[in-house]
């Protein structure tokens, strides 16, 4: 900047010149939007199901870790744990229904969304 200073001299219309396109610059970058966005993979409900019990699993590693460590009383322990294992055990149930649904030849290609658990109603 101090070298483009110097190159313009003490004229201010090449400096205001400079400025404006470096501005123009600066706006069209910022502002500019690609035609094609990368959206990455659609998920099923079963793939985040999947991962959200990954996630629910290496929080109760965590939590045993530091428990052992001695950052928690036991009564907090037992019940963040009773939690997270309460969490566990509901997406495993969903897990199994899911893929349950998916191996039912009546609702192959429906999505998962409209898939009814057999115990409950319709």
């Amino acid at each position: 900047m101090i070298a483009l200073a110097f190159a313009i001299g003490s004229d201010p219309v090449w400096a205001l010149f400079f400025c404006a396109i470096l501005a123009a610059l600066l706006i069209a970058y910022t502002f500019y939007v690609p035609v094609e966005i990368d959206r990455g993979t659609d998920k099923s409900r079963v793939t985040y199901l999947r991962e959200r019990k990954e996630q629910v699993y290496e929080n109760l590693r965590d939590l045993n870790f530091e428990y052992k460590a001695g950052k928690f009383p036991e009564a907090d322990y037992q019940q963040m744990r009773r939690s997270l294992e309460d969490e566990a055990a509901a997406l495993l149930a969903e897990i199994e229904r899911l893929e349950a649904a998916d191996k039912n030849p009546l609702f192959r290609g429906v999505p998962g969304a409209l898939k009814k658990s057999p115990t409950k109603g319709a």
